[in-house]
């Protein structure tokens, strides 16, 4: 296998996932706030939400506004999870609330990296392969990123919400190649999703590899 100018890797779930659940995570701060739900159902509500929530991006949007618009979706997407559940209106101020949990995950306790992840990126770097990030996330993955100490291996950062569209779209696969002058040909893309990261690296041409975290393999 030909080795590649430089490899692009998704964030969450494949450098990086959550500790426990998205719902445990939410259970916990919000019996901060007096209220208690059970995680698994937080979990699963955050799940159907999440799949039917639109792409995290926002083309032709003033880059300063860029922020704003990450914080609202967010924001939509945590309040018809807690709906679902039927809780939301036991907050005093359930945007208060929000606020504290936006924040939790900008930090590094929420997350942990995957036990194959540093000897991978360490082995990239000595072979002198370039590397870069590229996911549907926002503007909090730089801060992330430091917090667990892997901003060190990365020389470019691309993030749906600032390019203005989401993977699979080719759009996010090419803004991405642009920061290391790089071909797609010469490229590999490295992620846990069928659809965004294997079937969009394949079409934008280049080598994909799937990652399957549940310990099916890679492919």
């Amino acid at each position: 296998m030909q080795k590649p100018k430089v490899i692009l890797l998704d964030a969450v779930g494949t450098l990086f996932g959550v500790r426990g659940s998205v719902g445990e995570v939410y259970s916990a701060i919000a019996r901060e706030f007096g209220v208690k739900v059970p995680a698994q159902k937080l979990n699963e509500a955050f799940l159907t939400t999440f799949a039917t929530a639109e792409p995290l991006a926002f083309p032709g949007v003033n880059p300063e506004e860029i922020p704003e618009r990450e914080f609202d979706w967010w924001l939509g997407v945590t309040q018809q999870t807690f709906q679902k559940v039927g809780v939301v209106g036991r907050f005093s101020d359930f945007t208060y609330f929000f606020d504290e949990l936006y924040n939790y995950f900008a930090t590094a306790q929420p997350w942990f990296i995957y036990p194959d992840v540093l000897p991978a990126l360490q082995k990239w770097r000595s072979a002198g392969i370039e590397l870069g990030i590229l996911s549907n996330f926002d503007s909090r993955l730089p801060l992330v990123l430091k917090a667990l100490k892997l901003d060190e291996f990365f020389t470019s950062i691309t993030i749906s919400t600032q390019i203005g569209a989401a993977k699979p779209d080719s759009q996010t696969f090419t803004a991405a190649l642009q920061k290391h002058q790089c071909n797609p040909q010469e490229a590999w893309h490295i992620g846990d999703s069928f659809s965004q990261d294997y079937q969009g690296a394949k079409v934008a041409g280049l080598r994909a590899i799937w990652l399957e975290r549940d310990g099916a393999g890679v492919h």
